[in-house]
């Protein structure tokens, strides 16, 4: 059973400005690519992260092989702690661009009674501010596959500029706290894993068509 918190956004604007709510259209048919530009991180070393983009380009899935957290027996001082941002590049059909409009993270957890476990993340595009960073987390025991959904409202949307090739750098982090647990004779430990190929994280899109210039 999946264990799942979800976070709606919060939109700041200005007090009197009006709310424009921008359209939010069907996906390009021709085929969206992502290039994975750079990959910096403990919790994804060289080689061990990967992206596909679903057939019908409604979202496009992250893979990762070794993204693990933990503490307590045969864990490292500095295990208790992973991060991974990635810097890629959507390369968007002609006359369409993109916002991130939810994502859902998933993974597998072993907490023993005590512990915590936090999965962090926040997006941003290249040359504008970084999204808010949004937590989940979660308490042993528990020893079960975990879901997190980060949500957008469609007012709050952030789509990219128009006719301007932007990087989109996604940061995430794992973290695992002993807490009250008994580290000399547990391990607690968090991942973000692709070993069960259902625990991919998935950044589902949302599309909309450019002015024609």
């Amino acid at each position: 059973m999946f264990h799942v918190l979800t976070v709606g956004s919060v939109l700041a604007s200005m007090l009197g400005a009006p709310l424009v709510i921008e359209p939010v259209v069907s996906p390009p048919a021709e085929k969206v690519v992502i290039e994975l530009v750079t990959v910096n991180g403990s919790g994804c070393p060289l080689g061990t992260a990967a992206i596909a983009v679903s057939e019908d380009n409604t979202a496009f899935t992250v893979t990762y092989s070794d993204y693990l957290a933990q503490v307590g027996v045969g864990a490292k001082p500095t295990d208790f702690r992973k991060n991974c941002q990635l810097n890629i590049l959507v390369h968007v059909p002609t006359g369409f661009t993109y916002a991130i409009a939810s994502v859902d993270y998933r993974g597998f957890a072993a907490l023993a009674e005590g512990a915590i476990g936090t999965e962090k993340a926040s997006y941003y595009f290249q040359g504008m501010s970084p999204t808010a960073a949004v937590s989940h987390q979660f308490k042993g025991p528990l020893e079960d596959n975990w879901q997190a959904t980060d949500t957008t409202d469609l007012i709050a949307l952030s789509y990219a500029p128009c006719g301007e090739p932007r990087n989109l750098n996604i940061n995430t982090e794992l973290r695992v706290s002993a807490g009250t647990s008994d580290t000399t004779t547990t391990t607690s430990f968090m991942t973000i894993d692709s070993v069960d190929a259902n625990l991919s994280t998935i950044y589902h899109f949302a599309w909309k068509q450019c002015p024609v210039s």
